[in-house]
């Protein structure tokens, strides 16, 4: 009889998660925010699954000592809506880094996962700090450079 090979699937729950932590110091902000998206998906493990959360926690520090190449610092420019008719704003680059560094990671890395409710609730595993401080010791994570 033939043997037939079968797709292995694991459970959300049976993924064995980990905590990563990761410095942005003078990090290219597109080449970060890829290999951090590819961790958080799980994409580095053996038992990647696409429609599961089978990836890791990663907390991101110095978020606002990130580089961007070429002419992008001056030209990016961040599009948002408040809901109400004619309620878009758009904000450069300099202007968010002076009040929120940590978004412009948090944007890069969410426009690499997958648009639906699986991204939503990956986006969450993302932890971005503008310090060296941050308050997730308890989880023990371990270092990962780029």
């Amino acid at each position: 009889m033939k043997q037939e090979k079968l797709t292995r699937f694991i459970k959300a729950e049976d993924a064995n998660r980990k905590w990563y932590v990761v410095d942005a110091k003078d990090q290219v902000l597109g080449r970060l925010a890829a290999q951090v998206a590819r961790v958080i998906r799980g994409k580095h493990k053996a038992v990647f699954t696409p429609n599961m959360d089978t990836g890791d926690f990663v907390i991101i520090l110095n978020a606002d000592k990130i580089k961007l190449t070429g002419k992008r610092a001056t030209m990016k420019s961040y599009f948002r809506h408040t809901q109400y008719p004619g309620g878009g704003k758009t904000a450069t680059y300099s202007e968010v880094m002076e009040k929120h560094p940590e978004r412009i990671v948090e944007f890069a890395v969410r426009g690499m996962l997958p648009k639906n409710r699986l991204g939503r609730k990956l986006i969450k595993k993302l932890k971005v700090y503008t310090g060296e401080e941050h308050p997730h010791k308890a989880q023990q994570p371990e270092s990962l450079s780029f």
